[in-house]
């Protein structure tokens, strides 16, 4: 079952059932919210999308006004969409050249087309690497030129 298809928009689904959907990949999940929180200053934003690129309650951190992640539950996985901005990308070619980002997010990188507002990176987390490889993104986002 799909995530939007279990929680509708006049469904909001409460912290454990987000983690109880994410299953397999709960570990990844409370690792990097509990990341994200320390870095936002504030709790996790609850919303709905009815974006068709992928619907459905989505989870939020920002920091001052600036979107930092947003989080989607999967099947035992999820997705973190990070935006890098024209201000963070020198610094994200130079983490790639460096080799200190994964091949995957490196490619997805590469693949992602640079638009006005960025290049939008929607990262399957699956593993510990790609989990650091999306808390090392969120950290440029906040310190575009510290990276």
């Amino acid at each position: 079952m799909q995530w939007y298809e279990a929680f509708g928009d006049d469904h909001q689904p409460s912290w454990q059932e987000i983690r109880t959907f994410v299953g397999k990949g709960v570990v990844l999940w409370d690792e990097l919210n509990a990341f994200l929180s320390t870095l936002g200053g504030k709790e996790a934003e609850l919303s709905y999308s009815s974006c068709s690129a992928q619907p459905g309650w989505n989870v939020k951190y920002r920091k001052g006004g600036r979107a930092l992640c947003t989080l989607y539950p999967m099947p035992d996985f999820f997705i973190a969409l990070v935006v890098i901005g024209t201000k963070e990308e020198q610094s994200v070619s130079g983490l790639i050249s460096d080799g200190k980002l994964s091949r995957y997010v490196a490619d997805l990188y590469a693949a992602a087309r640079a638009m006005a507002m960025g290049r939008w990176l929607m990262i399957e987390v699956r593993d510990g690497s790609i989990l650091s490889d999306v808390e090392t993104l969120v950290s440029v986002r906040l310190h575009p030129k510290a990276s």
